[in-house]
């Protein structure tokens, strides 16, 4: 049988490329359509630090994972116009002066700076001022709680540092061979100031890191410049080179988020944003006051336990995780990994109102309740007061896809939901940036034009109050024992 005919593009071909903790992905998409002509995919390695607590990953290694997705990407990669870098957020990368990594970068999820975290949000005045001046309380994924542990633990390690860049920006500098970021990336470090978009010296004084250690921070629009010529590199000399962004940046460009839509991910964590034309400042910590790739803000929400959490509850019960079963009195908080979204980092999993008459497929089902009300909860916080009560939820990640999941989003939010088609938002969010570029145009808009947020819709069902109210009282009532250590 002869290969299908590959469709003749109708604009220029971009690249977007999605940078995670796991792999490295590329798209290579029709700019006029946002098709996807090529695709590849190259994976990372996680390693947890000399004492084996951390996580971290060597960056080399993602260049190398970027040149390889590139090259399974094949003749279309070759010809692209522009290529844009979403990278996974909050990550330290120290490079030396002649632009290697000191040391391998600490990840988002290494919690090591967590004693620095604290003294931090203490010596600058206490969360009501960070939030007032970063537009977040960090926790201990933001880079600057990962500064000060380098700086307190491997001191040398900082000293020999000539450069601190984030992961996205590292690419984006092998690309180019100039430091730059995005106001994006940049407003997950816990040192970009939201209220006068820039560097916050007093912080930066405050854990010993020079200004002239960090990237310039471009604006929307800008280009961050053009590929150079790399040898091994399968991308065209002189392509432009967007500015990039953090990955949740990338997955609401992917989306062409409109302000007062709701995006509610379902991953191994829980997230819950919203495009906002308002400055968000959360003196609680619940919401993080990211600013997006444009000219507005992201604020967003992160739950620790969702799909995995849920899938552990099935596994336990010796079920499916499709398996579940309504009715009961069963309330159960799956806060397996403690949890952060309610600040509860010493948490552990919560099961209550057992009956003789209780099945495996309702304990299964209040997982999947406990899991998605904390995300809920979270939902006004981040929605500007003015957003349309009535807008759909934009169900994305791999639990979007299974049925469970979404008829208790249904059911507990009462709200229309929407499950877009489109996968791999980061890495088309990317590409969307690198064809406005290109195009002259708002990415958002390519994005919208390329429909990325159509697929099946919802109606809404009325909301399942006595599960809310039982879940609400249940986390009121434990909240001392949920906070033990």
């Amino acid at each position: 049988m002869a290969a299908a005919a590959v469709p003749v593009p109708q604009g220029p071909l971009v690249v977007g490329v999605d940078s995670s903790t796991q792999s490295t992905k590329a798209l290579v998409v029709d700019s006029a359509t946002g098709a996807v002509v090529a695709r590849g995919q190259a994976p990372h390695t996680v390693g947890g630090g000399s004492d084996g607590t951390g996580k971290e990953s060597v960056p080399e290694q993602w260049w190398e994972a970027l040149t390889e997705a590139l090259r399974q990407c094949g003749t279309p990669a070759r010809e692209a116009a522009a290529v844009s870098v979403g990278g996974q957020q909050h990550g330290l990368v120290t490079l030396d002066a002649s632009g290697r990594s000191v040391r391998p970068a600490l990840l988002w999820n290494d919690v090591r700076s967590a004693p620095q975290r604290d003294r931090l949000i203490e010596e600058l005045g206490g969360p009501k001022t960070w939030a007032e001046r970063i537009g977040s309380v960090p926790p201990t994924s933001f880079t600057v709680t990962k500064w000060a542990w380098l700086m307190e633990n491997e001191p040398e390690a900082a000293r020999a540092t000539a450069a601190v860049r984030l992961p996205h920006d590292y690419l984006t500098e092998r690309l180019t061979g100039y430091g730059t970021t995005d106001r994006g990336d940049a407003s997950g470090t816990g040192w970009w100031a939201s209220g006068t978009e820039s560097y916050d010296e007093e912080i930066l004084d405050l854990v010993g890191l020079s200004p002239e250690l960090l990237p310039r921070v471009l604006r929307h629009g800008e280009a961050a410049g053009t590929v150079r010529e790399l040898p091994d590199l399968p991308l065209p000399t002189g392509a432009l080179v967007a500015t990039g962004t953090g990955d949740n940046m990338a997955a609401a460009l992917g989306l062409g988020l409109r302000p007062g839509q709701p995006v509610l991910s379902l991953g191994t964590s829980g997230t819950v944003y919203a495009v906002s034309v308002h400055r968000p400042a959360d003196p609680t910590g619940v919401v993080a006051g990211f600013a997006d790739t444009r000219d507005a803000w992201l604020p967003l929400a992160c739950t620790l336990n969702c799909t995995l959490a849920v899938d552990r509850i099935a596994a336990l019960l010796g079920r499916d995780r499709e398996a579940v079963e309504p009715g009961g009195s069963a309330v159960l908080l799956p806060f397996l990994d403690g949890e952060r979204t309610p600040n509860l980092p010493h948490a552990s999993g919560l099961l209550h109102g057992l009956r003789h008459d209780t099945t495996p497929g309702q304990v299964l089902q209040a997982a999947y309740d406990g899991a998605v009300f904390a995300l809920l909860t979270a939902l006004d916080q981040v929605l500007d007061e003015d957003a349309p009560p009535d807008a759909p939820l934009l169900l994305i990640g791999g639990g979007a896809k299974g049925t469970a999941w979404r008829e208790t989003v249904l059911r507990l939010s009462g709200r229309p939901v929407r499950v877009p088609r489109a996968e791999e938002l980061v890495a088309l969010g990317a590409a969307a940036q690198a064809a406005g570029l290109v195009l002259g145009e708002d990415p958002a808009a390519v994005a919208r034009r390329w429909s990325t947020a159509e697929g099946p819709s919802y109606d809404p069902v009325p909301r399942d109050e006595a599960a809310l109210e039982r879940l609400s009282r249940v986390l009121s009532d434990a909240d001392g024992l949920l906070r033990r250590a």
